[in-house]
């Protein structure tokens, strides 16, 4: 299991690290102090379960678990906080456990049995849920994680070092190289086109001839068009049969 701690307090956040060094397999790869800090991380990784204190800067540690409830997949979150008056809220947004400092080492060497015992349940589970959830993909907007359909998507561009993602009426940017985010998209239905372009597939209306053998691809609902390489266009030419 892949974990991070977000938590101010240093001694606090060396403490837990310890322990959990101590008591389980889980890996701890990264380490915050603030929420925001801790949400940009999370656009671009994946973990398994958080370690989160409530009273951290830029965005609490509430608010950042509203956030993750929202991801297609979503991490294990493990509240460890001086604040007792947050526990309701903490449970409605479905969290694994709910630790109070100072807390004991008997207390967290259960709460980590009982979740690495979670973890390896849900790995046994059927493959059908897995399906379901590659099809939704995260975006960044205004600091916060949209969840949508990969279908929702009509193509992304490189934009230096970073990505636009364009649905039919927003514009997403992610921190990622067009390859990353590529990688990320279910690869029967976008095409790699052009070295600074991936296509949806089920988007194109036009498909029309342009310079030296290439295309340019027109896109249903998007006053825009795409361009498919001369590196690519062979490959484009199988997939779409023609």
């Amino acid at each position: 299991m892949r974990a991070i701690i977000v938590e101010d307090e240093v001694l606090a956040r060396q403490e837990l690290a310890f322990l959990i060094g101590a008591h389980s397999n889980i890996r701890i790869a990264a380490e915050f102090e603030d929420g925001l800090d801790a949400l940009k991380y999370l656009q671009t990784e994946e973990v398994d379960v958080l370690f989160l204190d409530i009273n951290i800067p830029s965005i609490d540690g509430v608010l950042l678990a509203q956030n993750i409830s929202r991801f297609s997949v979503k991490p294990y979150i493990v509240f460890i906080t001086a604040y007792k008056e947050h526990a309701a809220e903490a449970f409605e947004i479905e969290a694994f456990d709910y630790i109070l400092k100072p807390y004991s080492e008997t207390r967290i060497k259960a709460m980590l049995s009982k979740l690495e015992g979670a973890f390896a349940a849900r790995g046994h589970q059927a493959g059908e849920e897995h399906v379901k959830v590659s099809d939704k993909v995260n975006l960044w907007k205004n600091e916060k994680i949209i969840v949508v359909d990969a279908d929702e998507i009509y193509y992304a561009s490189a934009q230096e070092k970073t990505t636009s993602v364009i649905t039919k009426g927003e514009e997403y940017s992610m921190a990622l190289s067009i390859s990353e985010f590529h990688s990320r998209l279910p690869q029967d239905r976008f095409f790699r086109c052009h070295r600074s372009y991936v296509v949806n597939l089920s988007k194109i209306k036009e498909i029309i001839p342009w310079f030296n053998n290439t295309y340019l691809l027109r896109l249903r609902d998007l006053d825009y068009e795409v361009p498919v390489s001369r590196s690519k266009v062979k490959e484009f030419r199988q997939i779409m049969r023609i």
